[in-house]
């Protein structure tokens, strides 16, 4: 499975590389830093995951997942963020999430999901 890391924190892209990797038949394909660079990666290299901050430099993690729904791609978005309040989860999960985690309170669900996503993927 291709996944983006998009996350303006190299600290948490960094993290988040190790994890993914672990993964059996995970690869990370690329990573933004902001919500331009988020939107032109993926549309470039159609991944089958997108791990997505809500706060980026350059627009919102909203405006990428707005822009993967429009282009009806075929990927999973996983919103990982530091801010897990109930309006956020709420826009997220109607504007086509397809998981919501807290960095701070679900991080170490993030292998489940993706385990769940390849199941899915194989059924």
């Amino acid at each position: 499975m291709k996944v983006i890391i998009a996350d303006d924190s190299d600290l948490m892209r960094e993290r988040l590389k190790l994890i993914l990797e672990s993964q059996n038949n995970v690869t990370v394909v690329g990573e933004a830093r902001n919500s331009i660079e988020a939107k032109k990666i993926i549309e470039q290299l159609k991944p089958d995951i997108v791990l997505l901050d809500i706060r980026m430099p350059g627009g919102s993690g909203l405006d990428v997942l707005q822009n993967i729904r429009e282009a009806e791609l075929k990927t999973y978005v996983i919103v990982l963020t530091n801010y897990p309040y109930p309006p956020y989860r709420k826009k997220c999960l109607e504007g086509g999430a397809d998981y919501f985690l807290s960095k701070s309170e679900e991080f170490d669900k993030l292998g489940i999901v993706i385990s769940e996503i390849q199941a899915k993927q194989i059924n």
